[in-house]
């Protein structure tokens, strides 16, 4: 094996560094966060950060770089209350992988890729058409991380829409339906298949 003590690490080439930290705990969830700023300017940005927080009630979270620069996402949601997660297919990977170019607050990524703007039940932030996992989100509190000033972000789910053919009988949704894909490291996209489910563990 290769071993990298932490001075190795910290005293590797940027890109090399962040490739390396990014992929080495696993594939992530890739997920498109959309949001609107008060003016009405949308944004769409890819997210590899978003975990389960909690069912009851039901709370999910991300984490945002820190904001020494703006954060068009962080900034939208905290001005309105909402944002929107939107799941990620096969076939437009290589748009939701756009929405990570940084664009003035003024240009909305929904503009400069395929993606379309959806909006239900009288929700505030944008849905991704089409996308078969569609999440709406009230903000509910953030945590500053003081190691290297990043913020994880908690919201509640108060809209979830799901295409009926990725449920199973159980609500289990069985994503490789859909071919959603997952991310490993910072760009590297693939979509899992077949997943293999076992019933509830007890000690023997």
């Amino acid at each position: 094996m290769i071993s990298f003590s932490k001075s190795d690490i910290e005293n590797l080439p940027h890109i090399q560094k962040i490739n390396l930290i990014n992929s080495v705990a696993g594939y992530k969830s890739a997920n498109l966060i959309g949001s609107k700023s008060e003016d009405g300017n949308t944004n769409l940005a890819i997210f590899s950060s978003v975990t389960h927080y909690g069912s009851s009630p039901a709370i999910l979270g991300f984490v945002v770089r820190p904001t020494t620069v703006r954060r068009n996402t962080y900034d939208n949601l905290k001005t309105t209350g909402y944002f929107t997660i939107n799941s990620v297919c096969e076939e437009n990977i290589e748009d939701a992988h756009h929405t990570s170019a940084k664009y003035p607050k003024e240009i909305s990524e929904f503009d400069k890729t395929l993606f379309e703007e959806e909006y239900r039940n009288k929700f505030y932030a944008p849905f991704v058409k089409k996308a078969p996992i569609q999440i709406g989100l009230k903000f509910l509190e953030e945590h500053h991380i003081k190691a290297n000033g990043t913020i994880l972000v908690l919201g509640e789910i108060v809209e979830l829409f799901i295409d009926k053919y990725l449920l199973e009988k159980d609500l289990f949704i069985n994503l490789s339906k859909g071919k959603i894909a997952t991310i490993n490291g910072l760009d590297g996209y693939t979509v899992p298949k077949n997943p293999k489910r076992f019933p509830y563990q007890r000690p023997k």
